[in-house]
């Protein structure tokens, strides 16, 4: 093999060192010299000698075949959906989540129901501690090879000899390369080995995913430079004190980074939730004041989620405001529209806002039962249990259409709502027999309709 050869690169400004040291004396910047492989062998380690790459030609774009990739079905809705369809061949994937939040166990319970053949390798566990979380899982497997390594010249050689059609990497951080002398984790072995990964999956055609780890600020552990190496970023979400992990696509060069994946933990590891609505609805007897009910849309999955909301007055002189799920700054929005524009004095008092189910929701069309929970707290009338709401609250206090309105209407009929409160400017083609349908054009109108 030839020689390997080594060097030192700023991340900053790209100077070149001969060794490492802690600070750069071109930039002045501490801890961003890292080792990269400026030379090494060039045939790969996962294809015999025998075979011969040819270079690729440029085409025109008229000569570029346009048929669509054939996804890869890995019987599972959710993480199809947030995929775009399932896997492309040859793709590169990254999950990243805190830990205990299911990472490993959703890459498992996936790799043993596979139809194809499945080389799982985990440089976290052992053997044995795989196949007791897969009997618990599922008693099938037959297309599933567990390997426990972490040197990625040997996985290379087991996948040569194995020749599985999708291999998992559990984790990304664990690996380790001989071109590279630090040790497992630091950012030049994860870059290292993150490309002879890409390498691998771009010349055979088969599919890699791979977990990442992330940091206390909640960002895929290693350089910044490794989510723009992956075609597909997804992060899995939840609190490990509930029952309820969201699955998202950050980035996906092969579809939509708006959807959604909802599963619930159990003790055989994670059902999908196929009517994410029924678990971000609270199912009470009593109305109770404060509490709302909005039609959202995450990516082409319409939902209907709970708003709750408390205000009382402040005890220690400035008031407070916060939110856990929604977008602090627009509170305050919101509350200085109720107070010029419709007159509820809030200025001194708190108000807690809080989206239950533990998601996060960014869509301005939630506005409307934000503002119907605040005033139902503070008028401690409670509003039904029946209505709901989809619009966007401007600045104005006018209540401003919002997209695919029909489709949540629908949504809200479908789960049983009586009413539901949009703007009067959204073009309604399609008539609801099953639910009324409340045209409103100012803040005014919904208080006058919901408190009278």
């Amino acid at each position: 093999m030839a020689k390997i050869k080594t060097s030192f690169f700023c991340q900053n400004c790209g100077s070149q060192y001969a060794k490492w040291q802690g600070q750069c004396n071109a930039c002045k910047e501490w801890n961003t010299i890292v080792e990269e492989v400026i030379q090494k062998e060039e045939k790969s380690s996962w294809k015999p000698t025998s075979e011969v790459k040819k270079a690729p030609k440029p085409l025109k774009v008229t000569e570029i075949d346009s048929s669509e990739e054939v996804r890869m079905n890995t019987l599972d809705g959710e993480l199809n959906r947030v995929l775009g369809g399932g896997i492309v061949p040859g793709s590169l994937i990254l999950l990243g989540g805190e830990p205990g939040i299911g990472k490993s166990t959703l890459l498992l319970q996936i790799s043993l129901k596979l139809p194809y053949k499945t080389l799982y390798v985990s440089g976290e566990e052992s053997q044995k501690q795989i196949k007791m979380r897969a009997e618990r899982i599922t008693p099938n497997g037959d297309n599933c090879y567990i390997l426990t390594e972490t040197k990625t010249q040997n996985i290379f050689r087991q996948i040569q000899e194995i020749e599985p059609e999708i291999v998992i990497i559990d984790s990304i951080q664990t690996l380790h390369t001989d071109y590279i002398e630090s040790t497992a984790g630091s950012i030049s072995q994860v870059r290292e080995c993150t490309a002879e990964l890409i390498k691998f999956a771009k010349e055979t055609n088969v599919p890699v995913i791979l977990i990442g780890h992330i940091t206390k600020d909640g960002t895929i552990a290693g350089p910044k430079i490794l989510e723009h190496m992956v075609d597909t970023v997804l992060q899995f979400e939840g609190d490990r004190n509930h029952v309820y992990r969201i699955l998202r696509s950050l980035k996906n060069r092969f579809g939509s980074t708006a959807e959604l994946g909802i599963y619930e933990m159990q003790g055989s590891g994670l059902r999908e939730v196929s009517n994410p609505s029924e678990i971000l609805l609270s199912h009470r007897e009593e109305e109770l004041s404060g509490t709302a009910i909005a039609s959202t849309l995450e990516g082409m999955r319409p939902l209907m989620i709970e708003i709750q909301a408390l205000v009382s007055t402040a005890v220690y002189g400035t008031p407070q405001r916060s939110t856990t799920g929604y977008n602090a700054k627009r509170l305050n929005m919101l509350l200085a529209v109720l107070e010029k524009r419709a007159g509820f004095r809030l200025g001194t008092k708190d108000v807690f806002l809080n989206v239950t189910g533990g998601i996060s929701v960014d869509d301005p069309a939630i506005d409307l039962a934000v503002v119907a929970s605040i005033l139902s707290s503070n008028e401690d009338i409670a509003v039904g249990k029946d209505v709901c709401f989809a619009g966007e609250v401007g600045l104005s206090g006018e209540i401003r259409p919002v997209n695919r309105v029909e489709q949540r209407i629908q949504e809200a009929e479908k789960l049983g709502f009586a009413t539901i409160f949009v703007s009067k400017y959204n073009k309604l083609s399609t008539k609801f027999p099953g639910i009324k349908v409340i045209l409103v054009s100012k803040i005014e109108e919904v208080v006058e309709h919901l408190f009278g």
